[in-house]
């Protein structure tokens, strides 16, 4: 089995938001591989994945990183394959990472979830392969149809509330 999605983050303190993305992916029978890279301790390492990703197979490349944040917009500048970035709260409460994140310039795009979104990252990454492969498509389909089932139970869960003057 090789990997179709590359989920990079600048340090394993990032896991504990990242590892949503691995959950994600794995319950969607999506292979994919983890590695730390760092754009500013890491930079040449970070330039030979993002340019040999494509060759080795990957189809979208999730990078999570905080602060500066620069790890998401370095990756696309050197690949052609379409890169999500996952801000991830740190100083600032990770405003300071997504600001870095979304503003790219013109002919680098990095999609860019919101912060510790990394969930959100996955499952559009799930997405983008789903066009290509109905068998991802249709586990998606099935999962997006669980969402409205959690609002429903939310809301019978909700009835049984009571208060003297609640009137539902």
């Amino acid at each position: 089995m090789s990997p179709i999605v590359s989920i990079i983050m600048g340090s394993t303190s990032d896991l504990p938001v990242m590892e949503k993305a691995c959950k994600f992916l794995d319950d969607m029978h999506i292979p994919f591989e983890v590695n730390a890279l760092s754009a500013h301790r890491t930079p040449d390492a970070v330039e030979q994945f993002a340019k040999g990703a494509s060759a080795r197979g990957i189809k979208v490349i999730i990078a999570g990183a905080g602060m500066a944040a620069a790890l998401p917009g370095v990756i696309a500048a050197s690949t052609t394959l379409p890169v999500i970035g996952v801000p991830i709260k740190g100083m600032l409460d990770g405003l300071d990472a997504m600001l870095s994140i979304i503003q790219m310039p013109p002919g680098i795009p990095v999609a860019t979830v919101g912060v510790n979104g990394a969930m959100n990252a996955a499952i559009l990454a799930t997405e983008m392969i789903a066009l290509a492969d109905a068998d991802t498509a249709g586990r998606l389909a099935q999962y997006k149809a669980t969402l409205g089932q959690k609002i429903e139970k939310a809301n019978r869960d909700l009835a049984e509330v009571k208060y003297e003057y609640k009137v539902n």
